[in-house]
Formats: C-alpha cells, structure tokens, sequence
C-alpha cells in the first residue's frame, strides 16, 4: 500500500473517493490497471521506443511483465507519465527528470530537493513566458501595422 505522499506524487492514491488524479489524453478502461506496451502507446501518444528508453534509464519505476515477459504498466505508471509528460513541456533537462525520478523513489527525505528541483524548472518557464509575451507584442504589432498598412491601401485603391 502506498503512503499518501507516493499517492500525492504519482497522482494515485489507496482511497476511492479520492479525486486528484489527474485527466488523461484518452480515456482507460473503467476498472483496469494492467496495460500492454500499444496500450500505453494509445493513451499517451509516446511511442514503445520511448517508453523502453525512460526504463532503460530510470526515469520510469519498475515495470511489472507478465509471465512472458511482456511489459505490464499500471494506473500508477500512466500517472507518472502524464507527470512526465508536463516536465517535458517545461523544458526540463532528461537528466533532471531522472534526478527527480531518483528523489521520488528515495522517499519523504528528499522532499528539499525535489522542491528546490520543481522550483528551478518553475522559475525558468516563468522566464520563457515572459519572453513569449514580448515576442508576441511586437508580433501583434507588426500584425496591426500591417493591417492598417492593408485598409489604408484598399481605400486608396477605391477612390
């Protein structure tokens, strides 16, 4: 059984009426947590060569196989994904999302590192954000140059 802090880190969590998991990209089977490869490929949109590689390097948890040795992902694994998943948009390194993934299966010590590692990537996209609301001023500039540039030359062109 899982503590509540795994259950807050992975988005699980041991009690039913627990809503905090967060959506997905499609939706699972309603009552299934054992999940193929192209399974997995179908709800996240990565592909089985990834997955294998975030194995092969320790940025997923172990991975459960079936007698046959065929990769089995559960409910806990696809949340992770999706937290994978947003710390890829972020822009954050591999290699932090490794180290990340370490401090998650340290345990509850290493709560400072993993705010100290959370709080850099947050400040960072902060930083990109702002510099996307600049470059998207002077391109709504221009645009509105244009487009006055445009109906200024449309009603010369009607006189």
């Amino acid at each position: 059984m899982e503590t509540t802090a795994e259950a807050a880190e992975t988005g699980t969590s041991t009690r039913t009426g627990d809503c905090a998991a967060p959506p997905h990209r499609h939706r699972r089977p309603d009552g299934q947590d054992n999940y193929t490869i192209s399974e997995v490929v179908a709800f996240t949109g990565l592909t089985a060569h990834t997955l294998r590689w975030y194995e092969r390097i320790g940025l997923m948890p172990h991975i459960d196989r079936s007698h046959t040795g065929q990769r089995r992902y559960s409910n806990r694994d696809l949340n992770w994904l999706d937290l994978v998943g947003k710390l890829r948009l972020t822009g954050m390194p591999v290699a932090d999302m490794v180290r990340y993934a370490e401090l998650v299966r340290e345990g509850d010590d290493t709560y400072i590192a993993r705010f100290e590692l959370l709080e850099a990537t947050r400040r960072d996209v902060k930083a990109r954000i702002a510099e996307l609301q600049d470059t998207l001023a002077v391109l709504d500039h221009k645009i509105s140059f244009y487009a006055d540039a445009g109906r200024a030359l449309a009603s010369e062109g009607s006189r």
